[in-house]
């Protein structure tokens, strides 16, 4: 089973793109180096106070896959440096 899910953030407090890629950089390594989930930036690379991220996991059943998933996207959320503006989740 595959779990994908689409989580948008809006990030007030960034000025450039530089402050943007910061916080998005350092939240997307832990994420790789703490959670069974693949992840990256799939939309508004060119805004500054907006991001649209990606998490795939596949595991055997959909219960683990989701589980891991929902773990990484609680995680991101935790970040008082952005807010979660949407969030989507697809099964495959």
């Amino acid at each position: 089973m595959i779990v994908y899910a689409e989580c948008s953030f809006f990030i007030p407090e960034a000025a450039s793109l530089k402050e943007k890629r910061s916080v998005l950089k350092r939240m997307t390594d832990r994420v790789k180096n703490s959670y069974n989930v693949s992840i990256a930036e799939m939309d508004h690379q060119d805004l500054w106070q907006r991001t649209t991220i990606a998490l795939v996991a596949a595991a055997s059943t959909k219960d683990a896959a989701e589980r891991e998933v929902r773990r990484a996207i609680r995680f991101l959320e935790s970040n008082p440096e952005w807010e979660l503006s949407d969030l989507t989740l697809d099964y495959y």
